[in-house]
């Protein structure tokens, strides 16, 4: 149940998120217009449709392993080519794209070999953004404390406990200079994220895909009532019953060929 292939899951859990990091992440990035794109891990397409929006592209491309978001992306931006690939095997001749970017789909492939793939298939520069999760993500910070203080055995399925290494600044910078990667920069995209209410902030963990959705999913009706009230507890819930929570991405980005795009 963990898997991210069904596109609409996914937009409920974490596509607010991702939308609003993609636009801070194109900001910072700052490539100039008339550029080829191509989009590694897209998902369910949101930096794909944020450089569509923001940074007028000349031509866009996206690849992902789930067919099911190949297809979903395909049907949202029309006139992009989307393929099904994973990120440490892509199906396309060196030097194809100008600027190749990844969202936080090096968290869940081999980041080496994905590195040295964006490398490859890009003339001019390599971008991602990885999700803090060690760091300052602070609606799993507190989720998962309370679903490991109601069940130890939920411990292991933290992300920061999982992924918190190789989401820090220095070990991305590292990956980029170990994939042949040059001028690397690492900067934060902080976003704040407001939710109307408990029932807003806790309906996406009941969509089944991802790591704390795919955990509720093994409760049992009692189980989950009991974490959902424990977290709402937990929450800072305003005067309105409004949540507002923060999050934080590191992003890196490395001239990869003889001229840099610009940032």
């Amino acid at each position: 149940m963990e898997g991210w292939g069904v596109a609409d899951a996914y937009e409920r859990y974490m596509g607010r998120w991702s939308r609003q990091v993609a636009h801070g992440f194109l900001r910072w990035l700052g490539a100039p217009p008339d550029r080829s794109w191509l989009d590694v891990g897209c998902g369910s397409g949101a930096l794909i449709e944020a450089v569509a929006r923001c940074s007028r592209p000349r031509r866009l491309a996206a690849v992902d392993p789930s067919p099911g978001f190949a297809v979903h992306v395909a049907a949202r931006l029309p006139g992009t080519a989307c393929a099904v690939a994973r990120a440490e095997a892509l199906p396309l001749t060196d030097g194809s794209f100008e600027v190749v970017v990844a969202g936080p789909v090096l968290n869940f492939a081999d980041t080496g070999a994905a590195l040295a793939e964006m490398r490859r298939t890009a003339r001019s520069l390599v971008a991602a953004y990885v999700w803090n999760y060690g760091g300052r993500m602070e609606l799993l910070q507190a989720f998962w404390p309370v679903a490991a203080e109601l069940d130890p055995a939920a411990v292991r399925l933290d992300e920061a406990r999982r992924f918190g290494a190789s989401g820090r600044a220095e070990a991305l910078a590292a990956a980029f200079v170990a994939a042949g990667l040059r001028e690397v920069e690492v900067e934060p995209v902080e976003i704040t994220m407001a939710f109307r209410d408990l029932d807003d902030c806790w309906s996406p963990f009941l969509g089944g895909r991802g790591p704390a959705p795919a955990y509720c999913a093994t409760l049992d009706e009692e189980g989950r009532r009991a974490l959902r009230r424990r977290l709402g507890e937990t929450l800072p819930v305003g005067r309105d019953g409004s949540i507002r929570l923060a999050a934080r991405a590191w992003a890196p980005a490395s001239c990869a060929g003889p001229a840099e795009v610009g940032r």
